[in-house]
């Protein structure tokens, strides 16, 4: 982990918002980051919470965005659809850094930003798209959801281009972020919360 020092944001929330970003953007390249894979709850259609790992893909400070890759068939895409509501849980262990976002999110599968994603990912990752039935789907037998010919071997271009069409981006637009620093002179906690019409983070600190 790199940048922003102990004594400099422990007092200082703009820092501390900065730190946070600094964070995530690392989770986002680095895939030995605690938080290249945060959890990620959405609301059922039934109204029930529902938790997930997932991989963060890119961290947008400028847009508030968060991106992570999944299936358009998935039962996040549902929820989502009926309720755009989504939390986000980080921890980094040796930052000492938990961080909880929230604000509302979309799924996406046509588009440039779609598209590019798409082309960024292996065809090791690709080849996930091409479950079949779709994920989440009851089934008699342990599976893998792929073809036989394709399990565990790298595929061909050609062997996953069918899979572009269920693969979609989340968009997560962050709206709040609760960061919490555990020091052992004593903890840290303080929110963010976006303001639209100022274009701005209203912050303020908590007690831990």
């Amino acid at each position: 982990m790199t940048g922003i020092q102990e004594e400099s944001f422990l007092n200082d929330l703009g820092l501390s918002l900065e730190q946070a970003w600094q964070l995530l953007r690392e989770g986002s390249t680095d895939r030995h980051s605690p938080l290249h894979t945060p959890v990620v709850a959405t609301v059922t259609t039934s109204g029930t919470p529902s938790q997930r790992i997932m991989v963060l893909r890119s961290a947008d400070q400028q847009s508030r965005d968060l991106r992570f890759n999944c299936d358009a068939r998935g039962g996040k895409s549902a929820d989502i659809d009926e309720n755009a509501a989504v939390s986000v849980l980080c921890y980094h262990p040796e930052a000492k850094v938990q961080l909880r976002l929230s604000g509302t999110a979309l799924v996406r599968s046509t588009g440039s930003e779609a598209d590019a994603a798409w082309e960024e990912a292996s065809l090791y990752g690709q080849r996930c798209y091409l479950a079949d039935p779709a994920p989440g789907s009851p089934v008699g037998a342990p599976t893998s959801g792929l073809d036989p010919a394709i399990e565990g071997v790298k595929p061909t271009p050609e062997q996953v281009r069918p899979a572009r069409a269920n693969f979609a981006i989340l968009l997560v637009e962050v709206q709040t972020i609760e960061w919490l620093y555990l020091a052992h002179t004593g903890h840290r906690r303080a929110r963010f919360d976006w303001n639209e019409a100022a274009q701005e983070w209203k912050s303020t600190w908590l007690v831990p």
